[in-house]
């Protein structure tokens, strides 16, 4: 009877300790994507700003065009109003999906270097927001952003409750926003910049923590530290992505415009 009482307690600790290493395994695994995302929006951040006091002067000499109230340089017309303002518009959407297609067969290195190259174009591509919103407003929608993103996150990370079922719904959602976006393009109409706007607000946020549980889920022990490694990227890129159009969105609800 005392060798049963042995077995089962090695047998309790065995389990106990499984458990513990998947968990330490878990974190680290998630602490990876969390860093990896917010390197890439370092990244984002810097482009933008230099981007833009490259493109901006106030010696009416020095410019070549204006933008609203803001003199451009050449650096800054040839982004912002030369044809090539396009290129700068979809070449995030273009890495975007050569990462979703090509991420599963680059390494890690290779992986990590198409991130933040994506990072890198999509901080030119949003160097123009500073044209359009004072920085004031720019940096306060950031901080709530921040706020929410980490609350969300956190809590998709934390519920008890399957998610899988939103997934569905938030991918209509978010191709209907895509749709309607691009018609606004054309029609530029207020009021359905502020539905979608209103529209995508909670889209991202479901998306934020839908894809967090998600990602969580991804994680198994027994990967190798490539399949790991390249899972934490891709992880990265799909809250990156949630975090910079939940800002987008709230940007265009709240910023003020120049």
């Amino acid at each position: 009877m005392a060798d049963l009482n042995n077995r089962s307690s090695y047998a309790q600790r065995g389990v106990a300790g499984t458990a513990f290493a998947v968990d330490e395994g878990l974190r680290a695994y998630m602490l990876r994507v969390y860093n990896y995302m917010t390197i890439g929006l370092v990244i984002t951040g810097l482009a933008a700003l230099g981007v833009y006091s490259l493109s901006v002067t106030s010696i009416e000499a020095d410019a070549v065009a204006r933008a609203g109230g803001v003199l451009l340089t050449q650096f800054g017309y040839t982004l912002f109003v030369s044809p090539l303002k396009w290129a700068v518009i979809f070449a995030p959407l273009a890495m975007v999906f050569f990462l979703s297609f090509r991420l599963n067969a680059m390494s890690v290195a290779g992986a990590q270097l198409a991130f933040w190259v994506f990072a890198l174009l999509m901080g030119i591509s949003l160097s123009s927001i500073f044209l359009v919103y004072t920085h004031g407003s720019i940096a306060r929608v950031f901080f709530i952003t921040a706020a929410s993103f980490g609350a969300l996150s956190l809590w998709g990370y934390t519920t008890k409750r399957d998610l899988a079922p939103w997934g569905s719904f938030l991918f209509m959602g978010l191709i209907g926003i895509i749709i309607a976006s691009l018609v606004n393009i054309f029609l530029a109409s207020s009021a359905l910049d502020f539905v979608v706007s209103c529209a995508g607000v909670l889209i991202f946020a479901g998306l934020t923590a839908y894809d967090t549980q998600s990602i969580k889920e991804m994680y198994f022990e027994g990967d190798s530290a490539e399949a790991a490694g390249r899972k934490a990227i891709l992880g990265a890129l799909r809250l990156y992505l949630d975090f910079i159009n939940l800002f987008l969105m709230l940007l265009r609800l709240f910023g003020n415009r120049n």
